[in-house]
């Protein structure tokens, strides 16, 4: 078992642990690679989780939840992640996403509606953010909200959305009419059975294949002016100052899942290792597999201590932006290293199927895309680090 720096928890924290890993390695792990295989949503991993209380570990107490932060969020995330990507990928959005946001910025409305039915897993949340045009440049958003009244009228496509499928409600990010930019930017939250919303479109992909990601195409979609959680605002950049702070705590959880896939790959490159003969003796005797055995505990000892910084910090309610993105960078790239190294360490049996390694080589690959590429997080550590930023968008 690799625990990393597990020493520097507390008791409580130390038991949320025991009880996420023994719930990955008896309940999830048996079946990670089937749902992988069927492409189906671990509606069984969900439902283990949610009934030992995972669901609303980030909620606050006083709408039923543990009240705990992102940094417990991420101990848990890694260890589902190290049973089962997909089954992490089933309450990455609840411990992480608009949960958070609402419990931060929602209205004690939106509070008391949502953050009790996310505490007994009853509502499921996703985001929706990216759009064919607007990656990256997540500013570059083509969704409008228009003023209908009182209320609004939604309208514009989402792609690339995990999890929309189970989702009972989105977290919206559109922008306001005649607005470009970072200018006039907002969210709103929208229910799976608003009408305007078209049959959803599911994308095949090459990991964590237990959650789909999607596409949204919203048509004049109504929209209740208690459902918006920051109202776009022509000339306001506040919303696009929001977008990028609350993907944090989301790119906090990527990186803890990513971290937990890369140990499962490093544990099982060992047991395999101490076993495996060749020339008369088992292969971890000779140096060349100790070094790579001793790089590969490294990086993720180092990526882990990066998470753990990120997670504690709080800027205005969510982890620092620099501390962030340095560590979803570090782990990110350093997952792919690791799991890259794990299929060379059992050589052919690596690249089978039948084994696990191409299968978390597949789940972290992706997990360097999704909530900001590891160029984008780049430019953002840069900007922080100097003080200059340095705008991509063509003059």
């Amino acid at each position: 078992m690799i625990t990393g720096p597990l020493d520097q928890l507390t008791d409580a924290q130390h038991d949320l642990v025991e009880r996420a890993r023994t719930i990955a390695r008896t309940e999830l792990r048996p079946h990670a690679a089937e749902w992988d295989r069927r492409q189906e949503y671990p509606e069984r991993s969900y439902e283990i989780l949610r009934e030992n209380g995972f669901t609303g570990l980030t909620v606050p107490t006083e709408y039923g939840g543990g009240g705990w932060g992102v940094f417990e969020a991420c101990l848990v995330l890694e260890e589902v992640a190290a049973g089962c990507m997909a089954s992490a990928m089933t309450i990455q959005m609840q411990l992480n996403g608009p949960p958070r946001v609402i419990a931060r910025l929602g209205s004690e409305q939106q509070r008391k509606q949502y953050l009790p039915e996310v505490v007994d897993g009853t509502r499921r949340f996703a985001v929706a953010m990216t759009e064919p045009q607007a990656g990256s440049d997540g500013v570059a958003l083509a969704t409008t909200l228009v003023p209908n009244g009182d209320d609004f009228r939604l309208t514009g496509t989402k792609c690339f959305i995990t999890g929309a499928l189970q989702a009972h409600t989105f977290l919206v990010f559109c922008r306001a009419p005649d607005t470009s930019g970072p200018d006039g930017i907002g969210a709103v939250l929208v229910d799976a059975e608003v009408e305007g919303l078209g049959p959803i479109e599911t994308e095949e992909k090459m990991g964590g294949r237990g959650v789909a990601e999607c596409v949204l195409r919203f048509d004049d979609a109504p929209i209740r002016r208690d459902q918006v959680i920051l109202e776009p605002r022509p000339g306001s950049k506040e919303g696009a100052s929001f977008l990028i702070r609350q993907f944090n705590p989301e790119r906090c959880g990527n990186a803890a899942m990513s971290i937990g896939v890369a140990r499962a790959a490093l544990e099982d490159a060992i047991s395999y290792v101490k076993e495996r003969e060749q020339f008369g003796r088992p292969i971890l005797e000779f140096q060349g597999i100790q070094w790579k055995i001793a790089d590969m505990a490294t990086e993720l000892d180092a990526a882990r201590l990066l998470l753990w910084r990120a997670a504690r910090t709080d800027v205005a309610g969510f982890p620092g932006i620099r501390e962030t993105a340095m560590a979803k960078l570090y782990a990110n790239e350093a997952a792919v290293r690791v799991c890259n190294e794990a299929i060379q360490l059992l050589g052919h049996r690596g690249y089978l199927t039948r084994y696990p390694m191409e299968r978390y080589f597949r789940d972290v690959r992706g997990m360097g895309i999704g909530g900001g590429t590891t160029e984008i997080l780049r430019n953002m550590i840069a900007s922080e680090v100097t003080g200059v930023r340095a705008s991509q968008r063509k003059r």
